[in-house]
């Protein structure tokens, strides 16, 4: 009871000025939730939004708290039009893709919460993308228009159905075989703004046989595993996917990769002119990363992904 009357006291004593946080937080509440957070890291006032009692803060795998780490380091807003919230009143949590400015730096943010049963954060979860190239920055101004759009009502899918598929992706990755989820043809992936699928075959000066990402890269998400290119990955763990809103068809994925890079090329399945990938110049590592899914028909669609290179067989964070 003691523990409890402390927590309702630390919830009524933060700042008015931010959302209220609900026991039962709305999606636009949420929504409104991931703002005034990403305000406070800028600000650096931790105490613009509500936490619990013991409330577990992580950042790039490492432990932080609130008032450390991206509170400290995050400067700015960076491109204000360049954000995506997937927000989840089921499982009351938020993730929030954004671009911010770190010093002088543009980075890539997201940030998972969840709230407790007294609706306030008892979770917070940074993963910070930096040293950004201009080729990856120019993907990263606005996010694409189908991200953000409503899903019609024909083509909703349950949050169930979200889930699974968003789970499904991971599946499919780990056994190089695009059957165990159910990828659009027209599905592009971006990772960290680099555009990774459905690039277009002709590159100026490069033709395929001069390089099998010629080829690779101007495959869809779905075709790009059935050649075997992510034999690479070791394993992916701490598969965590949680958070669905059926009004946009975005499914919030987090996962943490390991690469041992034990082999030094990997075997290529219908690349034209390669039948191999040399992997010897990569050194094993790690990467936990946020996978973000636009999903209607029941299919992928589309797919917006942040990591971020760790060494390899780091920690867990918010081991599930």
């Amino acid at each position: 009871m003691t523990k409890l009357i402390a927590t309702l006291l630390a919830g009524a004593a933060m700042s008015l000025a931010a959302p209220a946080a609900a026991q039962n937080c709305d999606r636009d509440c949420l929504i409104a939730l991931a703002d005034a957070y990403a305000d406070a890291l800028i600000a650096d006032e931790p105490g613009a939004v509500q936490w619990a009692r013991g409330a577990v803060v992580m950042e790039n795998l490492a432990p932080s708290s609130a008032g450390e780490g991206a509170f400290d380091t995050i400067t700015g807003d960076g491109d204000d039009d360049y954000a995506i919230h997937v927000a989840d009143p089921i499982s009351q949590q938020v993730g929030l893709l954004k671009m911010m400015v770190e010093g002088d730096e543009p980075v890539l943010v997201g940030i998972r919460l969840k709230l407790n049963e007294a609706g306030v954060i008892s979770e917070a979860e940074h993963l910070i993308a930096r040293n950004l190239s201009e080729a990856q920055l120019a993907n990263l101004q606005a996010p694409r228009a189908q991200i953000l759009m409503p899903v019609p009502e024909a083509y909703v899918d349950s949050r169930s159905r979200l889930l699974w598929l968003g789970r499904s992706y991971y599946d499919a990755l780990d056994s190089n075989n695009s059957r165990f989820s159910n990828m659009a043809d027209d599905c592009v992936r971006h990772e960290n703004g680099f555009q990774t699928a459905r690039n277009s075959f002709t590159r100026p000066g490069m033709m395929f046989s001069d390089s099998e990402f010629t080829y690779l890269g101007g495959l869809g998400c779905a075709a790009q595993m059935d050649t075997n290119m992510w034999e690479y990955i070791d394993t992916i763990e701490n598969r965590r996917v949680e958070i669905a809103d059926p009004v946009t068809g975005l499914v919030w994925g987090m996962s943490h990769f390991h690469h041992d890079m034990a082999e030094d090329t990997t075997p290529l399945i219908g690349v034209p002119w390669f039948t191999e990938r040399d992997m010897s110049r990569f050194n094993e590592f790690d990467m936990p990363a946020i996978h973000i899914y636009k999903v209607w028909g029941g299919a992928i669609h589309e797919i917006e992904a942040l990591g971020i290179v760790m060494p390899y067989q780091s920690a867990h964070s918010f081991e599930h």
